[in-house]
């Protein structure tokens, strides 16, 4: 029974991937460019989200996302800015995506807040499209997913998808984002700018099946900027305080991420004796990784330690493999990397606390600008948040 219901999930994907091809027929635009923005305020209308008392998720997500057009207009006059909703409207999932495709957008950005059972969680987190990789993760799926049951012949406008049921975010998950580095490189300059700049708790980038992501044709992220469940964090989201700070974030991370799209980053890397020059922006690091295992690969210049515990200094990443030697890396020592989900990531060195790391880091912060330090546990790398 179990093979079967693998061969008939397998058929699915297939079919759903066809159909995505179909509805979402990739634009011709410049890729270099950030020239149009589209910002999702969730929620709206009939729909409040989120909502204790007077607060309501729809509310506070509309304020936040006009505050963010507005400053994206004003330092940028030559971009455009698109919102899904202005106002207190419900506008269906399928609509939002289709008005990012028509207008041939570069950048989706969804506003959220999240909420749960429990007045314990806190803290922010941005999703990119793709496989769940913690089981509370679903139900926050589902919670934003079930927006459609809001709208009109949903089961025709979403294929089929029954946001309550496990085997249909399994189909939908495996239809991934061809955007997902570019994602996930926003999605990280965004907790970046709310742990550094408003100093909110980071709950990390993660990956999750939103049905909103799921139809965009350009890069895209789901922004959770607080849980209104949580009554300090309520009086913040609120707060002008609270909502000038969040969105300043979003715009800083806006602001980076198009500076990068722009002005692409680049590496000399020699494979089988012939140079060539990589031409795609090195991600990142403080991505996925702190959610996802990842596994080391041997190789001769790792630097040996009999500890499962240590701490390294992330300097690239690319989804093309590269032999982790010197002549690769800029005459870098010591250098190994990792795989996940066909990203490669290179590390630099293995050190016994963050102290040591970041003295090595600093000596080759000159050759790699972006490198930043990481936390290795048991072969899973992680942001040194998760130890604090």
């Amino acid at each position: 029974m179990r093979n079967n219901s693998l061969v008939i999930i397998s058929i699915c994907i297939a079919i759903i991937s066809m159909s995505k091809s179909a509805f979402c027929k990739r634009p011709e635009k410049n890729e270099a460019r950030v020239s149009v923005v589209v910002i999702d305020p969730g929620h709206g209308g009939k729909d409040f989200g989120a909502s204790v008392g007077n607060a309501r998720e729809k509310d506070i997500v509309l304020d936040l996302a006009l505050r963010l057009g507005n400053a994206i207009k004003s330092k940028y006059p030559d971009t455009k800015v698109i919102y899904t909703r202005s106002t207190d409207v419900f506008i269906p999932l399928h609509e939002r995506a289709r008005i990012a495709n028509k207008n041939k957008a570069d950048l989706f950005i969804s506003i959220h807040v999240n909420g749960a059972e429990s007045r314990s969680p806190y803290g922010t987190e941005t999703f990119v499209l793709g496989e769940d990789r913690q089981n509370d993760n679903f139900d926050l799926v589902k919670k934003e997913n079930s927006v459609i049951l809001l709208e009109d012949d949903y089961t025709t406008s979403y294929e089929g998808y029954d946001p309550n049921s496990p085997e249909s975010n399994i189909m939908f998950l495996a239809v991934q984002s061809e955007y997902l580095d570019q994602s996930i490189m926003l999605a990280s300059a965004i907790q970046n700018q709310f742990r550094l700049k408003a100093k909110r708790f980071d709950r990390s980038v993660k990956q999750a099946g939103f049905l909103v992501l799921r139809q965009i044709t350009m890069p895209g992220v789901l922004v959770e900027t607080g849980f209104i469940s949580n009554t300090e964090e309520r009086n913040y989201l609120v707060s002008e305080n609270g909502k000038s700070e969040l969105s300043d974030a979003i715009f800083n991370a806006f602001e980076e991420y198009k500076h990068k799209i722009e002005n692409h980053s680049s590496f000399a890397v020699r494979t089988e004796n012939k140079t060539e020059e990589i031409k795609e922006p090195l991600v990142s690091a403080q991505t996925e990784l702190t959610e996802e295992p990842s596994h080391v690969e041997k190789n001769t210049q790792l630097v040996q330690t009999e500890n499962n515990f240590y701490y390294s200094v992330q300097i690239a990443a690319s989804k093309k493999k590269l032999e982790p030697n010197a002549a690769n890396f800029k005459g870098l020592k010591n250098v190994f990397r990792t795989e996940t989900n066909g990203m490669f990531r290179y590390y630099s060195g293995k050190f016994g606390s963050e102290n040591e790391a970041e003295k090595g880091r600093k000596s080759i912060v000159q050759k790699f600008p972006d490198s930043f330090v990481v936390v290795f546990e048991n072969g899973t790398v992680g942001s040194i948040k998760k130890i604090q």
